[in-house]
């Protein structure tokens, strides 16, 4: 097992760093409470397992190979977070609007990691750098996202779970707001740095 020890840290490092989906995550929780998180933190690591697995099987490289597929991949990462910035400043701003507004579901969680530039890194530098040396090759890949999965889920629990905890610190609504603004901000920087 020690060979997967490289793994293991690199799945640590990569999740546990702020990125889109722990920014949406943290959001989350302050909005909605940790156990309304619950899909959204399923929906991201199942959608990144799939993705591990067809970058492992090689479909990712050949997605990324296609010209202009990497800009669109950029493009409705941007967009979508720029949704969600969106989406904030209406909970911050309008009262009514917190009342409306639901979590992300675990489709569109799953979904969203197509559009997330740091997953595809993750996923293509996991498969490329990390991929254990075994036989047979199912047995490898099943393995390599076996642990990455089992690493990813309880790092972005910890952001879901900050967010709830804060939740509980921000009862005044000019706290909220001012949080809500400064996540607004990290979330419009994170649409802006995809395209570094």
């Amino acid at each position: 097992m020690e060979p997967l020890f490289p793994l293991a840290l690199f799945a640590f490092v990569s999740s546990i760093t702020p990125g889109p989906n722990n920014i949406m995550l943290t959001s989350s929780g302050i909005v909605f409470g940790f156990r309304r998180t619950i899909p959204h933190m399923l929906g991201v690591t199942f959608g990144f397992g799939v993705m591990l697995l067809l970058c492992a099987l090689g479909i990712g490289s050949l997605i990324l190979a296609v010209p202009g597929a990497h800009t669109l991949l950029k493009a409705m990462g941007s967009a979508y977070l720029l949704y969600l910035a969106w989406q904030l400043r209406s909970i911050a701003f309008r009262q009514n609007s917190a009342a409306d507004a639901r979590p992300m579901s675990f489709l569109g969680a799953s979904l969203f990691q197509f559009a997330n530039p740091k997953a595809w890194v993750m996923a293509l530098t996991g498969v490329s750098a990390f991929m254990p040396a075994l036989q047979p090759v199912w047995l490898a890949i099943g393995l390599f996202c076996l642990v990455f999965c089992a690493i990813n889920l309880p790092c972005i629990v910890v952001w879901a779970g900050t967010g709830a905890t804060l939740r509980g610190f921000l009862t005044q609504a000019k706290w909220q707001r001012a949080f809500c603004v400064v996540m607004i901000l990290l979330t419009v920087y994170s649409a802006l740095a995809i395209w570094r």
